[in-house]
């Protein structure tokens, strides 16, 4: 038997235990990669590569007081390309975290989707964190699905999908994470590889009310999401 339950048990466990102390924008992307090689399909090297990137933006805009305490900012990043999301008080502090993104080497493509409002509450980042919980075990527990291509980001309730996937992959991977409760939109930030895929089959996802889902668009502001990263990965 090539993959007993039990292995896929200790994966999804291993998963949960990894996630806990992973919130917001202070050492999101420090500490976890012993237990994201578990799962991530990425090399060690290529994961502390991205999480040397996240934590260079993160640094430069702690370092600005005003813009550290006045809004509320989550950096990720999956091969280079870099996703800023959160809230911000106005546009001038939006592009200003832009542009310290596309400051820092490495950096390949940046999705900017930081929102113009006031930064959320405690009580909401907790449930984001457990909604990234939530949609990180359902895709292990999803037959066919290579959860190992995907990393997900949770703000404010809008689930981002990052990753190198199939578009097979892509959209069933979309189709579980609207029906875990909590989440109240889906944008996908994927680069599109060629290969085909097996269906997966989801049983496990936690039923709700239906979302959307949209594309991000590279270098751009919050409202803009009609395109994808499409191309071949290498």
């Amino acid at each position: 038997m090539k993959n007993p339950a039990w292995k896929k048990l200790v994966l999804i466990g291993i998963t949960v235990l990894g996630l806990q102390g992973c919130i917001a924008i202070t050492g999101a992307a420090v500490g976890a990669t012993a237990t994201a090689a578990v799962y991530d399909r990425r090399t060690l090297q290529a994961i502390m590569k991205d999480q040397d990137i996240s934590t260079e933006i993160t640094n430069q805009i702690n370092a600005d007081t005003d813009m550290k305490e006045e809004s509320h900012i989550v950096v990720a990043c999956y091969r280079g390309t870099v996703l800023l999301a959160g809230q911000a008080p106005d546009p001038a502090i939006r592009e200003k975290v832009d542009g310290i993104a596309r400051s820092v080497s490495g950096v390949k493509r940046i999705y900017n989707q930081i929102t113009l409002e006031a930064p959320t509450s405690n009580l909401t980042r907790t449930s984001d964190t457990w909604i990234t919980t939530k949609l990180k075990t359902a895709f292990l527990a999803t037959k066919n699905l290579k959860s190992g291509q995907f990393k997900v980001v949770t703000e404010n309730g809008i689930v981002y999908l990052m990753g190198v996937v199939s578009r097979s992959q892509a959209d069933a991977a979309v189709q579980i994470a609207r029906k875990v409760s909590g989440v109240q939109k889906v944008v996908k930030v994927f680069e599109y590889t060629r290969e085909p895929d097996v269906t997966a089959t989801d049983t496990n996802a936690t039923a709700s009310t239906a979302t959307s889902d949209t594309d991000a668009t590279a270098g751009t502001n919050a409202t803009d999401n009609e395109a994808d990263v499409a191309g071949d990965a290498q």
